[in-house]
C-alpha cells in the first residue's frame, strides 16, 4: 500500500520550483481565483521555516505589510504555486526563525549571505 501512494506522490512533486533555505527573501506567485478569472499575486518576505518533506512540505514566508507582520504557510508543491523566486539570500544560524515575530525594523532583517 505504502508503495502505491509513494509513486502517486512522486509524479505530483514540482521540479522547477528553485532552491532556498531558511532566512531567504522570496517572491512567491500564487494563483488567486476570483470570481471567473484568475490573476498572479505576488508574496515577498523572510522564510521562517520548512517543514516536512515529499509532497506536503510546507514553508512560512513573513512581511510586513502597512507596519502589521503577516505570515502565510504555503504548500511547496500545490498547484497554486506558479513560481518561487529567491531575491536574496540569508545568513542564519538556525531553522526556524521565530524569533523575527517578536522584533521590528532594522532589528527583523536577515543578513545577506555573500556567496
Amino acid at each position: 500500500m505504502n508503495d502505491i501512494i509513494k509513486k502517486i506522490e512522486a509524479g505530483q512533486l514540482k521540479t522547477d520550483i528553485a532552491p532556498f533555505n531558511i532566512g531567504d527573501t522570496v517572491q512567491v506567485h500564487a494563483r488567486v481565483t476570483e470570481g471567473a478569472r484568475t490573476r498572479t499575486q505576488i508574496f515577498e518576505g523572510t522564510v521562517l521555516k520548512k517543514q516536512n518533506g515529499g509532497t506536503r512540505e510546507t514553508f512560512t514566508v513573513r512581511k510586513f505589510s502597512n507596519g502589521v507582520g503577516v505570515e502565510k504557510t504555503w504548500p511547496l508543491h500545490s498547484p497554486t504555486i506558479e513560481k518561487v523566486v529567491v531575491v536574496r539570500y540569508g545568513k542564519v544560524r538556525r531553522a526556524k526563525l521565530f524569533y523575527l515575530r517578536n522584533r521590528v525594523g532594522k532589528k527583523a532583517k536577515v543578513k545577506e549571505l555573500v556567496k
